[in-house]
């Protein structure tokens, strides 16, 4: 018999955030962005909930090679560009669009279209990245008017984009506003598209901006920028993974004694603890305290359940909980580790991390349904 881990990937609640982001950004076309294995949900299940995209947007030529195989026809953009001369051809074949953030890929360009002759037909459409305080990648925008200008003479179709450093705080220089300012100062008088928004922007600050392209993330997945649930709770975004498993062992616990590896939680009092089929090894955070939320199923399954509490050191393949309060709980009763009973940014802020990190963490061995 298997064990009974698994992580169930809901495409219709992917197909519910995509329209969302529609409904918060009306007039604006949507890269979907499915990086890192579409956030640890799989780029197959990605491209079934996100198919009604404008485009996808990633970081490797080996997953725009897949979504080709696997139909899709639309834009790609490749988020980071070109990071040899030798990927351009490849970049070609898959007709992909590219970003780009530093000399080097503007050289690479240049050649490509001297090879070409200047056929602006056959040459990727280049999304020119300004640095306007994010300072990570991209042009500062004193440089941006020159590198616009060469590929613009090159041949290249050419949209403007940046990236909000502090869109997912109130407090924080440079907000939005500043570096919207700034991005909007130095592409005036040029044509092409720009594109402005991450999850955070659209969510809290679509109002102050219009971008031609979006690029949501994390919010497709129903999860929160921020890390915190109860940022996003007024979006109406569902959880797409839920990460499933069993209760597989029981143990009674008199007062003064320690479960798990450590003893780090000693009883007080008499209690119970029920043994899931999760660890490290499937991507659970190892260091999750004691507290961390688990939502075990009540009588009539898991939409009847509640939150209990771990209580012990978090195991390769286990982690132990107290079930004290919930007595009708045995070997074969469904947990859930965070999913759409129980949200992952919950999970992630009790063991100090965000969302995204335990998204993309979950290991290989953990089945995916869906």
């Amino acid at each position: 018999m298997s064990r009974p881990i698994y992580a169930h990937i809901n495409s219709d609640a992917m197909r519910h955030n995509l329209e969302r982001v529609r409904e918060l950004v009306p007039g604006s076309k949507v890269w979907s962005v499915v990086k890192a294995n579409a956030y640890g949900h799989g780029l197959a299940s990605a491209f079934e909930g996100l198919k009604t995209t404008d485009g996808f947007a990633l970081l490797d030529l080996a997953e725009a090679k897949l979504l080709r195989d696997m139909g899709w026809q639309g834009p790609i953009l490749l988020l980071e560009g070109l990071f040899s001369q030798e990927d351009i051809f490849l970049v070609s074949d898959l007709h992909c669009d590219c970003v780009v953030h530093h000399i080097d890929q503007v050289d690479w360009l240049e050649a490509l279209s001297e090879a070409k002759h200047g056929a602006s037909s056959h040459l990727p459409k280049i999304y020119l990245k300004m640095n306007t305080g994010m300072n990570r990648l991209g042009f500062r925008p004193n440089e941006y008017k020159e590198i616009y200008h060469r590929l613009h003479a090159s041949g290249y179709g050419i949209s403007h984009m940046t990236h909000f450093a502090n869109a997912d705080y109130v407090d924080r220089s440079p907000s939005v506003d500043e570096q919207a300012e700034i991005f909007h100062q130095a592409i005036e008088g040029f044509e092409g598209d720009r594109s402005l928004a991450n999850s955070a922007a659209v969510l809290w600050h679509h109002h102050m901006f219009f971008s031609d392209w979006v690029r949501p993330g994390i919010m497709l997945y129903g999860a929160s920028p921020s890390g915190k649930y109860e940022d996003i709770e007024h979006a109406k975004l569902q959880a797409v993974m839920s990460l499933n498993s069993k209760i597989i062992g029981i143990q009674h616990l008199d007062a003064h004694e320690s479960v798990g590896y450590g003893s780090r939680y000693k009883t007080d009092v008499p209690i119970r603890i029920g043994i899931v089929a999760c660890g490290y090894a499937d991507g659970y955070p190892r260091h999750a305290p004691d507290g961390t939320p688990v939502w075990i199923a009540g009588p009539n399954g898991l939409a009847d359940g509640k939150v209990c509490r771990m209580a012990g050191q978090v195991s390769m393949d286990m982690i132990t909980v107290d079930i004290t309060d919930m007595p009708h709980v045995d070997v074969g009763t469904d947990v859930q580790l965070w999913g759409n009973f129980l949200p992952v940014d919950a999970v992630a802020q009790s063991a100090g991390t965000i969302g995204y990190e335990l998204l993309c963490a979950l290991a290989p061995r953990v089945p995916r349904t869906g």
